[in-house]
């Protein structure tokens, strides 16, 4: 005979993927914020260049944006493989200076 299905311990464990999948979600952006660089603005000028960018409907421009932010993922997956695979001779940081070859944060 079959077994009957449990609906509701199935719902839960489905809402309770979702909640750890928005969770990821929130986090994610939050590191994208941080690894632009869009930290360093005011929340309301992040907020404000947001919502231009979720209202515009050129789409060269749009295009644009995408590209640019294809390079930028490009460029960050290099940076990072260069970093796992232990790169003597170190990074650039965006600031002149070097990164050390472990990828590790000096303390200030």
């Amino acid at each position: 005979m079959r077994k009957p299905r449990d609906f509701d311990s199935e719902m839960k464990a489905l809402n309770e993927r979702a909640k750890l999948l928005k969770e990821r979600k929130l986090h994610q952006l939050g590191e994208l914020v941080i690894a632009t660089g869009a930290d360093g603005l005011a929340v309301d000028a992040l907020a404000g260049a947001l919502l231009a960018a979720v209202n515009t409907k050129d789409t060269a421009t749009l295009e644009a944006w995408r590209n640019r932010g294809e390079v930028f993922f490009q460029s960050a997956s290099r940076s990072a493989a260069r970093r796992n695979r232990g790169d003597a001779r170190g990074a650039r940081t965006s600031d002149g200076g070097t990164q050390p070859a472990s990828g590790g944060a000096s303390a200030t």
